[in-house]
């Protein structure tokens, strides 16, 4: 079995700015709180053990293995993915994307850090090829659920001739705006997954206040905001 949940800003106890279920430790908020936030996203998901990964908006996968321990946060990295049981696998957002993966064939799971530059890069097809080579995921059977995340009514690009690629102009949603959800799903089929095993968001962060979102923060000012999670974890074994 598995179990995923994409988490809002409520339910943890930091404050002011970071309020509440904050879980980043590079933007400023008391580490502490940002332990007690951990602790309660790994509690809600039943797992023995949370990783994370210190996100650079890159492409890499790093595969985690059972001697890895708990609270682990590697470093340059953007996907993890992994077969052992009772290991949740953490993803830091706001606005980005958290793309999150199973297999059930081969009991494994995948979790992308995915934003723009992600998207160019095409990190998703990276992932599922490294679950494939470490764990014969046939791209077929995997299940694949997009997070809450900026929605095609925020997401303006105005120098996407510079930033994107030609073929994204393909999903614009009006002038200098697109639609990163439709971008993701086509990137997860174009990789052999079916329609019907991607479910999509429906939710923009910089529209709602129950999530974390960097662009809104620009807005008002200076960019300082908390970053929500997105987790993943295949059930503990029962031995």
């Amino acid at each position: 079995m598995v179990s995923h949940i994409f988490f809002n800003r409520s339910g943890g106890v930091s404050n002011g700015r970071f309020t509440s279920l904050n879980v980043s430790y590079d933007i400023g908020d008391d580490g502490s709180h940002i332990q007690e936030n951990r602790n309660r996203i790994k509690e809600r998901l039943g797992a023995r053990r949370l990783i994370s990964a210190n996100q650079v908006h890159g492409s890499r996968v790093y595969a985690v293995g059972s001697e890895m321990k708990d609270g682990t946060e590697v470093d340059g990295f953007d996907a993890l993915i992994t077969d052992v049981p009772g290991t949740a696998l953490l993803i830091q957002q706001a606005d980005c994307q958290a793309v999150l993966l199973h297999d059930p064939v081969h009991k494994a799971i995948g979790a992308i850090h995915n934003g723009w530059r992600g998207s160019v890069a095409n990190i998703i097809a990276e992932t599922i090829a490294r679950m494939s080579s470490r764990y014969d995921t046939a791209p077929e059977d995997l299940h694949a659920w997009i997070g809450p995340s900026l929605g095609p009514c925020c997401a303006e690009f105005v120098n996407f001739r510079v930033e994107l690629p030609e073929e994204f102009q393909a999903f614009m949603a009006g002038e200098d705006y697109f639609n990163f959800w439709s971008i993701s799903a086509h990137q997860l089929m174009q990789t052999g997954l079916k329609s019907a095993s991607v479910k999509l968001p429906d939710i923009c962060t910089s529209c709602s206040d129950d999530y974390f979102s960097y662009r809104r923060a620009v807005r008002k000012g200076d960019g300082i905001t908390g970053r929500h999670g997105s987790a993943i974890c295949l059930a503990p074994s029962s031995t």
